[in-house]
């Protein structure tokens, strides 16, 4: 069977397209031209309808693409979000000012969130879950433990890297430092953390959760000078939830434990 000039021609044109987007990097497209060509036909879309949807694999791949990447540098600790988050176990939280803050709103104009609380009351994960909703309306986002921070400070002051570890943790939209209180900050750990919260003053928002009252700051830290110095960046656009309830992880162990419970009566009945 002989070919004709023109299907020698199409042939070539489909070559020559899918080359050109390559060549764009719109690797995606390239991958899906023939797909989105016979879905034409079949279909009989329109040459734009057609353009339309071949774009719109390139641009679906590409934004899912950025997601990873701002997953992966986000360092969650768990993929929680809101949703996962019962407010009805845990009376202590102000359910109309998380879901205010899950608004993002925040983050236009760099306030703070403190979550003050008791271990076990729900602050990382309301922490991790609104760090999550800003990961996905494409914020960048970064979370590190208090002593994390620290530890990565000094280090970085050792090896003559301070001013690209400031830059570092000036860089994200959102900041969550976690467990500041938990455990002992070195000697320098004050002074570095409080660097950092000074290098984001009014110009980015964090998220800190702490087990140490407010008004303890200064004897836990062991500076009273900088913890005064600190709370004064941090609170002067902050939004303080105090969690006073029962701890929240251990009703969820509990409840676990109960449907296991519940679980093994059912099979010896």
């Amino acid at each position: 069977m002989s070919t004709s000039p023109m299907q020698v021609s199409e042939a070539r044109r489909f070559q020559q397209l899918r080359g050109h987007l390559s060549y764009l990097k719109l690797n995606d497209a390239a991958e899906a031209l023939n797909r989105v060509l016979d879905q034409a036909r079949t279909e009989r879309m329109s040459l734009t309808a057609a353009l339309e949807r071949l774009l719109e694999i390139e641009v679906e791949a590409t934004e899912a693409r950025k997601l990873a990447a701002r997953e992966r540098f986000a360092c969650l600790p768990e993929p929680w979000t809101l949703a996962d988050f019962d407010f009805a176990a845990q009376p202590g939280v102000d359910e109309k000012l998380i879901r205010d803050l899950a608004t993002l709103r925040f983050l236009d104009d760099a306030f703070n969130v403190l979550f003050v609380g008791p271990p076990g009351v729900g602050k990382t994960m309301l922490s991790v879950a609104l760090g999550r909703a800003a990961v996905d309306a494409g914020h960048r986002v970064y979370f590190t433990t208090a002593a994390e921070l620290a530890a990565k400070c000094h280090k970085a002051a050792l090896e003559g890297r301070w001013k690209t570890c400031m830059r570092f943790f000036a860089g994200p939209k959102l900041l969550i430092i976690d467990e500041l209180g938990y455990l002992p900050l070195p000697e320098d750990g004050a002074s570095a953390l409080f660097q950092v919260i000074n290098q984001r003053y009014l110009k980015s928002s964090t998220i800190l959760t702490t087990n140490v009252g407010i008004a303890d700051w200064a004897g836990a830290f062991g500076d009273a000078t900088v913890a005064a110095a600190m709370l004064d960046r941090l609170l002067h656009r902050a939004a303080v939830a105090g969690i006073d309830g029962p701890s929240y992880r251990l009703r969820g162990h509990q409840n676990q434990a109960d449907a296991m419970r519940k679980g093994v009566n059912a099979r010896v009945s």
